[in-house]
């Protein structure tokens, strides 16, 4: 594909221009050891290395135009350079612009908030492909293109990865996109110059203040999105959370609300909850749904919702919700030969970890023990280990502390981080072991019949990450074979 540097920067606030812009272009990329003859190179400035230190070495490998925040005092005569303020917006309009705008001919529909996303995304992707409708996703477990699956490597990828995706997506006929928005993503500017049918808002807790360092900053990052809807799209928030409402302060987007406790466009009700399921009223009509648990009664609001909102027939729309299965790693579970319910949760923030242990409690009949196999990531934000911790020991009757993605750092200072939330009067409920494989293999060990593991934290990887190597390891796969040698 190719396309004039011109109308690759339709639309993008240009301070100086060196050379020509009716140059005719082959490819756009931000990382310098991806370009080929006749590509755009953008210079962003990143959080550890400094694309404009690579300027040169994109010329070398045939970059014939340069889009940078400062021009460099040394040109080379057949490059065109091109200044903008910021490189990382600049990027994004002109990713779509190359695509030819492919979000414009689907209708995109973006899911943000802390919890919820990847299940909100994922089931709507299902439930459009039940009703008869080609659909797209873009989540943090997987991409899909109709049928096709392809890797995830961000919960947001990069703008000019999400508009070649979004264009595959138009090739073949795709009708519905939905798309994880992360705070990252958005503060990065990857989903600008993207054209929204919807955006929807499902929670806001503790995460991600490595990088926010604030929660009002994570919040208004969050805002920012709704904040840039057209007023052609719809914006759908849960007013049940206390910043529900701040999502749609400013947004151009239609408001819709969605709540379990509070008066909303959309309100549903639990009428009977068990492991096998939850059954609830929504506006009025009982529905089973195959998902437990009080939040994901509010991912299947939300699902429920948007898939109104986009015109899909309410009798459709209910008869597949009730056929809909968890997500990979989102409350996964099974029931071993040894009568032991054995449970893979993401949950990796303080209120995910709280909603998964006190869905279960609600559950159980409290003649069994909850087992929990619990860590946190090292190189991320410090201040929910002992949060994290605290919640776990406090909701659970035996805790196992281990390893998350440690990443670069020392397993062990993590570990520490964490004991310090728990507190006295729980500290005879932790076990402390480093490697992950043997505290799932003796929290396993802990259980008798009828009693429940709880595997948090990783749910869908399939790998850990440390001292910057993955290595594949799987929870599910672990607690499953664990279970087996037992049975034996």
């Amino acid at each position: 594909m190719t396309k004039s540097l011109k109308d690759i920067l339709y639309k993008v606030t240009v301070n100086a221009v060196y050379g020509s812009t009716e140059i005719m272009l082959s490819g756009i990329s931000f990382d310098s050891r991806k370009i080929e003859k006749n590509f755009l190179y953008v210079a962003q400035k990143g959080v550890q290395v400094d694309g404009h230190d690579f300027i040169n070495d994109a010329i070398k490998r045939g970059a014939s135009a340069i889009v940078c925040e400062k021009i460099p005092d040394q040109k080379t005569a057949e490059v065109t350079y091109i200044e903008v303020e910021n490189s990382q917006s600049a990027l994004a309009v002109m990713a779509a612009n190359y695509f030819d705008n492919p979000s414009k001919k689907l209708q995109l529909v973006g899911v943000t908030g802390t919890n919820g996303k990847t299940t909100v995304a994922s089931l709507l992707y299902e439930l459009f492909k039940k009703a008869g409708y080609k659909a797209g996703l873009l989540s943090t477990v997987k991409v899909m293109i109709g049928e096709s699956e392809y890797p995830a490597t961000h919960t947001t990828p990069d703008s000019v990865k999400i508009n070649e995706f979004l264009d595959q997506m138009v090739q073949e006929g795709v009708e519905y996109c939905f798309m994880e928005v992360s705070s990252h993503g958005i503060h990065q500017k990857r989903t600008e110059g993207l054209f929204f049918a919807g955006g929807i808002f499902t929670n806001l807790s503790h995460d991600h203040l490595d990088y926010h360092k604030t929660f009002a900053e994570y919040r208004d990052v969050k805002k920012s999105f709704f904040d840039s809807l057209s007023k052609s799209a719809f914006g759908l928030t849960n007013i049940d959370d206390k910043n529900g409402n701040i999502m749609l302060q400013n947004t151009r987007a239609r408001k819709k609300t969605y709540a379990l406790k509070t008066l909303a466009d959309y309100k549903a009700k639990i009428i009977e909850k068990q492991l096998s399921g939850t059954l609830i009223s929504i506006d009025g009509t009982e529905v089973w749904i195959k998902l437990i648990g009080q939040f994901n009664v509010y991912n299947m609001l939300a699902i429920v919702a948007a898939a109104d909102l986009l015109g899909m027939d309410k009798f459709m729309m209910l008869t597949a919700v009730s056929e809909l299965d968890s997500v990979s790693g989102r409350f996964e579970y099974f029931i071993s030969d040894t009568r032991v319910t054995a449970i893979v949760d993401y949950a990796h923030t303080p209120d995910a970890l709280k909603n998964v242990l006190e869905t279960i409690n609600d559950i159980r009949t409290g003649n069994e023990k909850l087992i929990t196999v619990v860590g946190c990531g090292g190189d991320r934000d410090k201040t929910k280990r002992p949060k994290m911790a605290h919640i776990a020991s406090q909701l659970s009757d035996q805790v196992v502390f281990t390893s998350d993605n440690p990443r670069t750092e020392d397993p062990q200072s993590i570990l520490d981080d964490m004991e310090k939330g728990v507190s006295a009067e729980n500290y005879k409920k932790i076990v402390t072991i480093v490697d992950r494989k043997q505290a799932i293999k003796t929290a396993c060990k802990f259980s008798q019949g009828g009693d429940i593991v709880l595997i948090a934290g990783k749910g869908h990887e399939t790998y850990q990450e440390i001292n910057g190597k993955r290595i594949h390891f799987d929870d599910m796969e672990e607690v499953t074979q664990c279970f087996k040698q037992l049975s034996k």
